[in-house]
């Protein structure tokens, strides 16, 4: 077998690890730079998860030579064999990326100019000569294509990123809505915080106010900056236009035949021997699936088969290309078949084992993997490594640093700012994060200090560290691997500081769930029964009692992290599992109301699936939330779409218009009858933004009712 050096170390951490073709070999990329691709080059991606089990991305640039994606190709193929076959396999064309990969970059992609052959270098130099313009698009899958830095690129409709390095300028046009521009910041401060490592200044401009600095470089703005075009509407009904076809002798002489003209189709249909295409060129998709027991030459080139199919089809070779071994199955495969059934030995709620060879995968109820069934969660957030490095932790107060003690390590409070300092070793050499934590309750002062503070600790470790602003409730999953066996613990509000600013309230609810990267975090949440889940565990504190709650669906890990929390507030604890509550304990809560039950969210094999339903581009589409979606991923401008298997929700957001309003009805009845599943009878729930019920919000970690008392665009104005 062929063995690049580069595989020595691919897929033994959970992550997301990405390669470079630079004349016929590869390179890695450095982490902070992740995202940014070169519309020149092709790349290879791997996503591994804790199982493990293997995500397999092969992207390539729109200006990608024959022969760079060819030996793509090749090293696709030596990886994939390297992991003994185990893989999903992803061909991606840029622009037309599947939901896995941009669910790995939540902060949106870049596309830059150029490429190897050009001397463009993937180098982190925190260069603050740049000069870039980018246009950004999209209200869920973001892109930021580089264009001519000229008037002539601008439209109204659109956000555009001015990077002239030491200063990043977020410009919106007078047509742009408030979340499309939210959205435009996030990829901003990425360039920030991740490409400058947190040393240029970001401002945000709008159309018509441009300072000087801009001007010099673009010239004055012309006095009719033209409209956006509208974004070419999705047909929904392609998404059930499936055929199902056999192949064999993929290696040599391929034969294609015919095995089902359209679904729903059967799962007995698939031999193990055998290796099959599934055809949704109409929805631009292309699924290879390989039996366990087919012809090993036949499984090594299936993805040059299914490439070879598209191009006898003559299909656009833009298609999305994914190849599956038989029980890495992902959701948007499975929804092709009537009532299809993992072949797992299933021991409990959120417990599953895969067959064959295929590690084991541990499946945790309604926080698994976005859309697949390959989780795609540390990836977007930057897993450098386990988190087994060295951590050291201060808080903001009084303008100064005060170095936090190792015991309360992992606890963090609404009123506060925190500096975390992490250091690891990677290729021989020490590298450093600097996670900057701002609580939701801190002061402006406190917000400001916690930033120059950064900066200052930054300068004096050479810049060397890569800095990372991190919200309350946003915390990307490698800060909560920091603290080992601990769950990372976030209060509600106060402060950890001597003599606090506020005392704690009397009643408190701790609601525990582990993350798919396998970190616990706790997070404080209105002691209400309506906050309980049946698939987390909680606990309940009261100046009297104190309570674990286990939820049906909860796990054995997230029990452990509850008596961690329950340790550190204190009392003598009792222990409750659901359906067998005391009366205490509801009294405690305020009395029992409804909470999140769902038989469905216990069960989860097809994920929840979260789409936006918005008319800002002219016609009224759905465009689903590619990665883990978050409360904040709800646009208070739209409608969105809740599938969650059982239910679908429709959610208006309060600045919803009544085109989307009236319309979105006509959506999710349309989006049923296209189910490829054959799915019917499904109740659709309608909610306004303000009035949730137990049953939607429950299918969002640590939902927070007081999200939006202060607009989302202005909370991050105020903190960039």
């Amino acid at each position: 077998m062929v063995t690049h050096k580069e595989f020595q170390n691919a897929g033994k951490v959970p992550g997301l690890q990405i390669w470079r073709l630079e004349k016929m070999d590869l390179k890695p990329v450095p982490k902070e730079l992740y995202g940014n691709f070169y519309t020149g080059d092709a790349y290879i991606l791997l996503y591994t998860t804790k199982a493990p089990s293997y995500s397999l991305h092969k992207w390539l640039g729109s200006e990608c030579s024959q022969d760079e994606s060819g030996a793509a190709a090749i090293f696709a193929t030596q990886l994939d064999n390297h992991l003994g076959g185990k893989p999903v396999q992803y061909r991606e064309v840029q622009g037309e990326e599947s939901l896995t990969f941009q669910g790995f970059f939540k902060s949106g992609m870049k596309y830059m100019k150029g490429g190897v052959s050009s001397g463009f270098q993937h180098v982190v130099t925190n260069e603050m000569n740049q000069k870039r313009l980018l246009h950004v698009k999209g209200r869920r899958s973001i892109r930021a294509v580089e264009v001519d830095m000229s008037w002539d690129n601008f439209n109204k409709g659109d956000c555009f990123i001015i990077d002239l390095g030491s200063v990043i300028y977020h410009w919106s046009g007078s047509e742009c809505n408030r979340f499309e521009r939210l959205k435009a910041t996030e990829v901003a401060a990425d360039i920030r915080d991740n490409e400058r490592g947190g040393r240029a200044k970001m401002e945000m401009i709008d159309e018509g106010a441009e300072p000087q600095a801009v001007i010099d470089v673009l010239g004055p703005a012309p006095a009719n900056i033209a409209s956006a075009e509208p974004d070419e509407p999705v047909e929904m009904s392609n998404r059930k236009k499936a055929s199902l076809y056999m192949i064999s002798d993929a290696s040599g002489s391929m034969k294609v035949t015919s095995v089902a003209e359209s679904c729903p189709f059967k799962q007995d249909m698939l031999s193990p021997d055998e290796c099959y295409i599934l055809d949704n060129s109409k929805n631009n998709k292309i699924f290879l699936w390989k039996g366990q027991d087919a012809n090993k030459a036949e499984r090594e080139v299936a993805m040059s088969a299914a490439e070879k199919f598209v191009k006898d089809k003559q299909y656009s070779n833009s298609i999305q290309i994914v190849v599956l071994p038989a029980g890495a199955e992902t959701a948007l495969f499975k929804q092709f078949f009537f009532n299809w059934k993992d072949k797992y030995e299933t021991t409990g709620p959120g417990q599953a084992y895969t067959i064959g060879s295929i590690a084991r995968i541990e499946q945790v109820p309604f926080n698994a993997s976005s859309l697949h069934s390959n989780n795609a969660m540390a990836a977007q957030h930057g897993m450098v490594d386990d988190g087994s490095g060295k951590v050291q932790v201060w808080r903001i107060e009084g303008g100064e640093k005060v170095e936090v003690g190792p015991a309360t390590y992992g606890h963090f409070y609404g009123g506060d700012c925190y500096l975390i300092l992490y250091s690891y070793r990677l290729g021989g050499g020490e590298k450093h994060i600097i996670y900057i934590w701002q609580g939701l309750k801190c002061t402006k002062d406190e917000l400001a200090a916690s930033a120059f503070l950064a900066v200052q600790l930054d300068d004096s470790m050479g810049q060397t560290p890569v800095q990372v602003r991190v919200t309350q409730g946003r915390e990307p999953s490698h800060l909560m691997s920091l603290f080992k066996d601990k769950p990372m613990i976030i209060h509600l509000g106060g402060t950890s500081r001597k003599g606090g600013q506020t005392q704690a309230g009397g009643t408190r609810l701790f609601h525990i769930r582990r993350s798919t990267t396998q970190a616990t975090r706790a997070v404080e949440v209105e002691p209400s029964a309506k906050s309980l889940n049946t698939n987390d565990v909680f606990v309940l504190k009261t100046p009297n009692s104190l309570f674990t709650w286990k939820g049906v669906g909860s796990t054995e890990e997230e029990m452990a992290a509850a008596k961690y929390v329950a340790g550190f507030l204190g009392g003598s604890v009792t222990a409750v599992t659901e359906a067998n509550e005391p009366a205490g304990f509801w009294t405690a809560l305020g009395g029992k109301k409804p909470y999140q039950t769902s038989v469905a969210l216990q069960k989860v094999i097809k994920p929840p699936r979260l789409f936006g339903c918005s008319n800002k581009t002219g016609r009224l589409i759905a465009e689903e939330v590619p990665g883990e979606f978050t409360q904040s991923d709800l646009a208070t401008d739209d409608v969105m779409l809740l599938d969650t298997l059982d239910q679908i929700f429709l959610w208006i957001g309060k600045d919803a218009n009544e085109v989307e309003k009236k319309g979105s009805e006509k959506i999710a009845k349309d989006y049923l009858e296209c189910d490829p599943s054959g799915r019917t009878g499904i109740p659709i729930v309608t909610l306004n933004q303000g009035s949730e019920t137990p049953t939607f919000t429950g299918w969002f970690q640590a939902w927070d009712p007081k999200l939006w008392e202060k607009d989302p665009f202005e909370q991050i104005k105020a903190r960039v």
